[in-house]
């Protein structure tokens, strides 16, 4: 149940200039804006500026579309936007800044010491590119996990932010490789279907655009499992990263190497493993989504119980649906700021519901009771404009009364089809759904000498405040 945190004292403690926050996001931004620079200079220096702009053009197509697939994953706890944009920021310019150097390092390297450029391309290929640049986007994993613990709970969590950086490292990566391709259709005059930028396009952005979503999501699933384990297991949440990150090196050696499998191993590599996974690992978040919200529904009631809740909002924060209604319904009452009220409130109601699953568990950390409160008290602020749009979608989206069926005896003009049909003499009998009268949190829970008692129809009394 929620408690009353004791009020928080303020400790003035002595920071040095390299730990304060505006001089870490301004490095941090330098070194992205650095690498933006640098990683410009070299695409544009191997495509030339008419075939920079043209995959620039081309590249850019599946990025919002896989940016609204990863958004549309954590919408159950939505994340701040400014980790996403660290992790694309990330993928486009530093990750691929790294990749772009180390590759051509190590490739050149290798065909200086074995005097065979052929085999230092494919060993490149296969087994350089898929360490270094899996290295350097889960770097961006590793960064969210470490400085923004608390936006990184779960598996859905890793998933986004491993996707989100792996979409910048495409971005980048398809605009080197059709800007290339252009250059060369403009050396031999091929255009149309048959030109290598066509192909290339065809191959990178329509039946592959999440290869290295795909690759890098493993890595970003072994850091949420690692954040849904205890603080005992240290050598667990060390290893499961790391299993991850390999896992990920693996499946991208895979796809890089499928060309040395014959005429067809591409296509063979593509239908035989790629899709397969993509299915499976598609299958796992959203089975994941689905357990987040059974969290919701599950630990809210003790908040309804102590009078910050209403009975119908674990249902209606615990569906998806019902949120969306709720939204939908506080912008035709209360417009646009109505909405966004709405939307804030699921999002602090759900954070509150996570918040105490990891109390329970024990990885809430020493300032469990004022995150909560401060929870509780962004809820009590926007609950006039919400609770109304919420107590309307719980009521739209409630599943309807199942009639129940009389023995025979019930019926007092005999037989089961008299003139009362199946519910008797004395009108429809029904189940009782959630909201009837069987009222779980309000009649059967006990009840809080402090607070009156609740009326579904009347105003919601609010926490006791001592």
């Amino acid at each position: 149940m929620a408690t009353c945190p004791p009020y928080p004292t303020h400790v003035h403690r002595h920071t040095h200039w390299w730990q304060r926050a505006w001089v870490r996001y301004g490095a941090l931004i330098t070194l992205l804006a650095l690498s933006g620079l640098v990683i410009l200079a070299l695409v544009r220096e191997q495509t030339g500026t008419q075939g920079f702009l043209v995959g620039l053009g081309l590249a850019v197509l599946p990025v919002p579309l896989l940016t609204a697939a990863f958004r549309w994953l954590d919408r159950v706890d939505p994340g701040p936007w400014r980790n996403l944009l660290f992790c694309f920021a990330w993928g486009a310019c530093a990750a691929a800044l790294i990749a772009i150097v180390a590759n051509s390092f190590a490739t050149r390297w290798i065909a200086t010491a074995t005097a065979d450029p052929a085999s230092a391309d494919t060993l490149g290929a296969t087994v350089i590119a898929p360490v270094v640049e899996e290295s350097a986007k889960a770097a961006a994993v590793l960064l969210v996990f470490l400085f923004r613990r608390r936006d990184f709970t779960g598996i859905v969590d890793g998933v986004v932010v491993a996707g989100v950086t792996a979409t910048g490292f495409a971005f980048t990566e398809n605009i080197l490789y059709l800007g290339t391709a252009f250059g060369t259709d403009q050396l031999t005059g091929d255009s149309g279907i048959a030109s290598v930028t066509a192909a290339t396009f065809f191959v990178r952005v329509v039946m592959s655009p999440f290869a290295h979503p795909l690759f890098t999501v493993l890595t970003g699933i072994g850091f949420g499992v690692a954040a849904l384990s205890t603080g005992r297991h240290h050598l667990r949440r060390a290893l499961l990263p790391l299993a991850g990150l390999l896992l990920a090196m693996g499946m991208h050696a895979l796809w890089n190497g499928s060309a040395a499998f014959g005429e067809y191993g591409f296509f063979a590599v593509y239908a035989a493993f790629m899709v397969p996974s993509f299915g499976l690992l598609t299958w796992l978040v959203i089975w994941t989504r689905q357990r987040e919200l059974g969290t919701v529904r599950a630990e809210l009631p003790a908040y309804v119980m102590a009078g910050w809740l209403t009975p119908a909002e674990p249902y209606a924060l615990g569906s998806m649906r019902a949120r969306r209604i709720a939204r939908q319904y506080a912008r035709r009452h209360a417009g646009k700021e109505g909405a966004r009220a709405v939307a804030r409130y699921e999002a602090c109601a759900t954070s509150v519901a996570f918040l105490r699953q990891r109390g329970r568990r024990g990885r809430a950390g020493a300032d469990f009771a004022v995150r909560e409160r401060a929870l509780l008290d962004v809820l009590w602020h926007l609950r006039d404009l919400a609770r109304p749009a919420l107590d309307h979608a719980a009521r739209a989206t409630a599943p309807p009364p199942v009639p129940i069926p009389m023995p025979p005896w019930a019926y007092p003009y005999g037989g089961t089809h008299g003139t009362h049909g199946a519910y008797g003499a004395y009108g429809p009998r029904t189940a009782p759904g959630p909201y009837a009268a069987q009222a779980p949190y309000a009649t059967q829970a006990p009840h809080n000498p402090y607070l009156p008692p609740y009326h579904p129809y009347g105003p919601t009394p609010g926490p006791h405040r001592p």
